[in-house]
């Protein structure tokens, strides 16, 4: 009776066992992301799985900093810089000293990722206006392959969503790249200069067309004559040293001082 009471118990053990097996064959192998031909760009891609599934527009990184950050004062002219990693790691307090500028920069974002968390990092925290610096990843297709006018789309989006709550908007030019390193090498391929140029193109047209908006030329004043970024502005060819940042900050704070002039608040 033992002997067949063990047989039966093994036997519905080995089912089990050949069933779970079965569904595990079953079951559909977990995507992979899509090979752009570039190795750093497929790995960067890769290693951002979680965050594109999980929380895409990185909510996370600033809600509790907004949710402890007290109203502007009165008379305060309060202004977000909003961008990716150029923006992520500008140390504004060095470059603005005693002014009310909030950073929220995001490494690695694209303007889709930008528009999903504008109204969190933007909006609620009541700027007077908004620095943003943006489309050199959507370019690189950090998030996918995107055309110029699905980009130039966001941009409209965000600037929609800036006008409707009274907040002025600075578009900051794409910085150029540039090849002169062996770093930079992997980002100036995954970013076209052309694409830069039409993409800068279509934010100054916008803002001559659009009220409350201006555009930050940073292009101009950072690029060689080769049409790429000067070599002493970015060891990686794309993201600003201090050299390159200290061209940035008086271009940036006379793009503000005129926004808030004419909104009357200066």
């Amino acid at each position: 009776m033992k002997s067949s009471r063990h047989f039966q118990t093994l036997a519905v053990l080995l089912f089990l066992a050949v069933s779970a097996l079965a569904q595990q064959a079953q079951q559909p192998a977990p995507p992979s992301i899509p090979a752009t031909g570039f190795p750093g760009l497929d790995q960067y891609r890769a290693s951002r799985i979680a965050v594109f599934t999980d929380d895409f527009g990185q909510l996370a990184r600033y809600r509790d900093a907004n949710a402890a950050l007290k109203p502007p004062a009165p008379g305060e002219n309060r202004v977000v810089f909003f961008g990716d990693s150029i923006t992520d790691i500008w140390h504004l307090d060095e470059s603005f000293p005693g002014k009310p500028y909030l950073n929220r920069g995001i490494g690695g974002q694209t303007t889709p990722q930008m528009l999903v968390r504008f109204r969190q990092d933007v909006i609620a925290l009541q700027p007077k206006v908004v620095v943003i610096l943006a489309g050199t990843n959507d370019i690189a297709g950090n998030t996918g392959p995107m055309r110029l006018e699905d980009i130039e789309s966001d941009y409209a989006s965000l600037a929609d969503l800036a006008r409707a709550n009274h907040i002025a908007v600075v578009f900051a030019s794409v910085l150029p790249i540039h090849n002169y390193t062996d770093r930079s090498k992997d980002f100036f391929a995954q970013r076209s200069p052309e694409k830069i140029l039409a993409l800068n193109k279509w934010l100054k047209d916008y803002v001559s067309s659009h009220p409350n908006c201006l555009y930050l030329d940073y292009f101009t004043a950072m690029v060689d004559d080769k049409g790429l970024l000067k070599k002493d502005l970015a060891d990686d060819g794309l993201h600003p040293n201090p050299a390159g940042f200290k061209i940035m900050a008086p271009l940036a704070e006379a793009a503000i001082e005129k926004c808030l002039a004419a909104t009357g608040t200066k």
